[in-house]
């Protein structure tokens, strides 16, 4: 047990941007305030990006030695504890949700229901499946904007729409926000592939070229770094004027919106 906390601790506290915790607040500020229960769904679904960088630095899934300029939790452990370091952050993840006492059962079961959603098959676990299928294709912008949707977007918009609900959104509220999250979600996969071939591993913490050497399909591969660049300002546009019925309570999810495409190491 000792052994498995250690990584545990390994794969959660290893640094990061923790883009999605902010963005949780962002969606709370946005329609009301910060409390506890923000922070605590935040770090759930810290947990929950957690779970899923460790699984997808597997062997048998991107086979990464890197992950934030450290060690992946299967190098600097095992493979068979990092695959329990992953399965035991995503059910903690889900008991931290429940367990915050001044969220009302619906705002816990929505919560639930979106987090689950984000993951699963209609998410992050189908849009993996569909980047695994895809290796060695040329897929057009199109398509390749409905396998990011689910792998990498549908747990950013998740993340927003958190935050919101934490602070009692409306439905309109909620779509807003989504729509601005859906942009920048795409915005920041797009920019990730950019910088896998114009950064260092270094700079990135993780392998750089690694898509290319795994024969994926990419913005840059189909439209140029320069056509990919144009594309991410577009997109971010697009996500800004998505929050402008907010004002400046939305101020910090534009901040963050900015930081997403134009990162600084």
């Amino acid at each position: 047990a000792q052994r498995l906390y250690g990584a545990v601790r390994y794969a959660v506290f290893n640094g990061g941007k923790r883009i999605r915790p902010l963005l949780c607040y962002g969606g709370a500020c946005a329609v009301g305030e910060v409390d506890e229960n923000t922070a605590k769904i935040a770090a759930s679904i810290e947990m929950m990006h957690a779970y899923s960088l460790i699984h997808d630095d597997l062997p048998s899934m991107d086979d990464d030695d890197l992950r934030r300029g450290k060690p992946t939790v299967h190098k600097a452990y095992d493979e068979a504890t990092a695959i329990l370091v992953g399965d035991g952050l995503q059910a903690l993840a889900f008991e931290w949700i429940v367990d915050t006492p001044d969220l009302t059962p619906l705002q816990q079961v929505q919560l639930v229901k979106l987090l689950s959603k984000s993951v699963g098959f209609d998410g992050m676990v189908g849009g993996q499946a569909m980047d695994i299928a895809a290796e060695g294709q040329s897929l057009a912008p199109v398509e390749l904007a409905q396998v990011h949707a689910r792998k990498t977007g549908a747990l950013i918009e998740a993340s927003v729409v958190a935050g919101a609900i934490c602070a009692n959104a409306t439905d309109a509220q909620q779509a807003s926000l989504n729509t601005f999250a859906q942009r920048i979600g795409l915005a920041f996969q797009v920019m990730d592939d950019v910088l896998d071939v114009t950064a260092t591993s270094e700079e990135l913490g993780k392998t750089a070229g690694k898509d290319i050497d795994s024969e994926k399909s990419t913005y840059v591969a189909s439209m140029g770094i320069e056509g990919a660049r144009d594309y991410t300002e577009t997109l971010l546009s697009e996500a800004i004027d998505a929050l402008n019925e907010f004002g400046d309570a939305a101020s910090e999810l534009k901040q963050l919106g900015h930081l997403m495409v134009h990162r600084s190491f």
